[in-house]
């Protein structure tokens, strides 16, 4: 007996899967990883009735039950394997109404499986709005399953969804074949049933095409069916092909009896009209340009205002508290350890926003699969293909959960190079610190009507992207792996954005960013406080000793010496000791001590070299009015000139481009690829073309 009863979530992708998880479970919910493979394992339980309690697991999403992938994979293993502890005593099928023949398919598959199942009808308002009216209890009756439709995100359905499934726990269950599977092989299936013991058919028919592939047969069995299916001249293609045909076309049936499409034609021909100019391989391509181009102006022109706001209010705080407060430890670490940090990380806020705000409307309209499909001659050249696509934009957002979507891609060889390359790829943790420094060294001029800011941006995004292609190829060749593999993507309707969801994305996003990255930097901003406020004593108190006696000597020249003093302490600091530690290193890039000492602290994250910078200009300066830019544009070396050249903020700029400073990111790809190999390669690889690349545009510009 099992100590609870399980009941397992499946379904397309992007089918609202997830939402029914999280609807079902609320907080009782936890994140593993099912057993020998990466792929995550979300489980939780949820109550059904009063007395009635339910084990439910999210598996991943797959498009049909002939696994392609490692997400495909372990579901496939969960629904076939009978000793499976993680296997359900029910299924329920996730499927979207909009697109209501494609997920048919699978929940047919499921059906035949031989548990239970019911099917979870979403995107309902959806297939509304897209003039498809739907016969529920119609095709409860066709399909032989019971038909739910739920809306899981404004919690619509969910009782009624609870009360079928504790009416299949009273054993009101209902199963039937969706197509005779012996008529289909013949009597053999019946052998191959009894021997793997599953409870049908269809089941069967899986083992037999996949006996090689499945852990849980043990010798004697695949000894066995391989000699069987020798017999019967076994044609897995051809089987699997006549099943598909057999579904669709009862699949066809039940779809013209129950579903009524408003002017499907039009809409068609319409999309198709639409994509002919979108898709073109030179029109779709500039396009493609002036969407990313529009983007990236964006970025600069409407977060001006809004960046100006923040970092006026802060330079405001600052002035206020300086004046308000006495001298002394707590103001010190006030105003440059607390609020420098903040100010670091609530400047960036609006751009944040904005980017993902723009990911999101490309994601929500359709537009998003288009890129997939035109990049994907671009992708193949570079030995990928345009799955690879998806990650490696999602990685302009974070390359950990982009990393975590190569799952997706089926050939392993791809896969491992898409990993590998996804870093290179501009993250919103790199935002900030291309902003502050194309602030300082690149003028706030327009380029035809075209803001120069915006074109630098955008060619730093541009500049990883065609790395990470470069990466790509030099990997395919090196990498010796031979798997066929095709990219076959069906391309959804075009659709208006849903302006909430975009909304509600963009104010999510910020909230993580301040609270996962704005921990990160507040922690960093307070313990480099108080390694650029402390040093060796001895050296220290030298110091102070210094500029007492400089000071009596020289009354009138208090403040400038003053000003010196604080200079002096912050290079004897422990910061600085470490600082001028590295420096014969970084030299040649142009940067000086401060500069390393950012380089250091920010492999925790990228974006803690702004609040670094933030806390170094603040502990080495009198001038607590002034922005964290006017500090960095006014700051000098030993011997007066600039520090932020153009040489040295386009090496910098050049540097994180190409630099895998993000822990994160490598403790994600041991964990995808079970191997502290891959990240050590990859951290080598990326920071000397970061070293190399910065030299040669310092060289070049100095």
């Amino acid at each position: 007996m099992r100590k609870a009863y399980t009941i397992a979530l499946v379904g397309n992708p992007n089918s609202g899967k997830s939402s029914l998880f999280n609807a079902l479970t609320g907080l009782n919910q936890k994140v593993g990883n099912f057993p020998g493979v990466t792929v995550d394992k979300k489980t939780g339980s949820t109550h059904l009735s009063n007395n009635t309690t339910a084990h439910v697991i999210d598996l991943p999403g797959t498009y049909s039950l002939y696994p392609k992938s490692a997400d495909e994979q372990v579901t496939y293993e969960v629904l076939l394997n009978r000793n499976n502890p993680d296997r359900p005593d029910m299924i329920v099928v996730i499927a979207d109404a909009a697109n209501l023949k494609r997920n048919l398919l699978f929940c047919s598959q499921i059906m035949d499986l031989g548990l239970p199942v019911i099917i979870a009808l979403t995107m309902n308002d959806i297939a509304r709005k897209k003039g498809i009216s739907i016969d529920i209890n119609g095709l409860e009756r066709l399909m032989g399953v019971p038909v739910v439709a739920i809306n899981p995100r404004k919690n619509k359905g969910i009782t009624q969804l609870k009360k079928t499934i504790t009416d299949y726990t009273a054993g009101r269950n209902i199963t039937s074949e969706f197509i005779d599977v012996k008529k289909l092989t013949g009597d053999w299936i019946t052998e191959v049933k009894e021997l793997c013991n599953v409870e049908s058919n269809y089941a069967a028919l899986h083992i037999a095409c996949n006996y090689l592939e499945l852990p849980h047969l043990n010798a004697a069995q695949r000894i066995r069916i391989g000699a069987l299916l020798d017999e019967v001249a076994f044609h897995k293609a051809k089987i699997q092909a006549d099943e598909v045909m057999q579904r669709y076309q009862r699949i066809g049936t039940i779809m013209q009896q129950c579903v009524v499409e408003v002017n499907p034609l039009t809409r068609t021909i319409l999309s198709e009209r639409i994509d002919k100019t979108l898709l073109h391989p030179l029109w779709g391509n500039l396009i493609l340009l002036a969407v990313l181009f529009l983007l990236f102006q964006s970025i600069f022109w409407l977060a001006a205002y809004p960046m100006d706001w923040v970092e006026q209010g802060f330079s405001v705080l600052s002035g206020w508290l300086d004046g308000l407060m006495p001298d002394g430890f707590v103001k010190d670490l006030l105003i440059n350890g607390v609020l420098a940090g903040i100010s670091g990380v609530a400047v960036f806020i609006p751009q944040i926003m904005i980017l993902f705000g723009f990911i999101t409307i490309l994601e929500d309209s359709g537009y998003m699969a288009r890129i997939s499909f035109l990049t994907d001659r671009l992708m193949r050249s570079a030995g990928l293909n345009g799955r690879s696509v998806m990650p490696l934009i999602s990685g302009m957002a974070c390359a950990v959960p982009a990393i975590m979507a190569a799952r997706t891609i089926q050939n392993r060889k791809e896969r491992l190079i898409t990993i590998m390359v996804t870093p290179l790829m501009s993250c919103s943790a790199r935002l900030p610190v291309y902003t502050i420094l194309i602030g300082l060294v690149i003028p706030e001029k327009k380029f035809l009507i075209f803001n120069m800011q915006g074109l630098v941006l955008m060619g730093l995004y541009l500049l990883g992207f065609f790395m990470a292609l470069i990466v790509s190829k030099v990997m395919s060749l090196v990498i010796k792996m031979k798997e066929k593999t095709y990219f076959l993507m069906e391309l959804p309707v075009y659709r208006a954005p849903r302006w909430k969801n975009v909304g509600i994305t963009m104010i999510e996003k910020a909230k993580v960013f301040v609270t996962d990255a704005g921990k990160v930097i507040m922690i960093i901003s307070i313990l480099l406080w108080a390694l650029a406020t402390y040093g060796p004593p001895a050296q220290m108190d030298k110091v102070t000793e210094k500029y007492a006696l400089l000071k009596q000597q020289n009354p009138t020249q208090t403040e400038n010496l003053g000003r010196a003093e604080q200079m002096e302490k912050l290079e004897h600091s422990f910061a600085g000791i470490a600082g001028h530690a590295i420096e014969p290193a970084i030299r040649p890039l142009g940067y000086d001590w401060k500069i390393g000492i950012a380089l250091i602290t920010s492999f925790a994250a990228r974006e803690v070299f702004v609040g670094t910078m933030a806390t170094l200009y603040s502990v080495g300066s009198e001038d607590n009015d002034a922005t964290l830019r006017e500090k960095m544009r006014n700051a000098t070396r030993a011997d007066g000139t600039p520090v932020y050249t153009l040489a040295t903020g386009l090496s910098l700029t050049i540097f994180y481009v190409f630099a895998m400073q993000c822990m994160s990111t490598l403790a994600i790809v041991k964990r995808e690829t079970r191997s502290w190999k891959y990240p050590v390669i990859q951290f080598l690889y990326m920071s000397a073309i970061a070293y190399l690349a910065s030299l040669l545009v310092y060289q070049l510009f100095s």
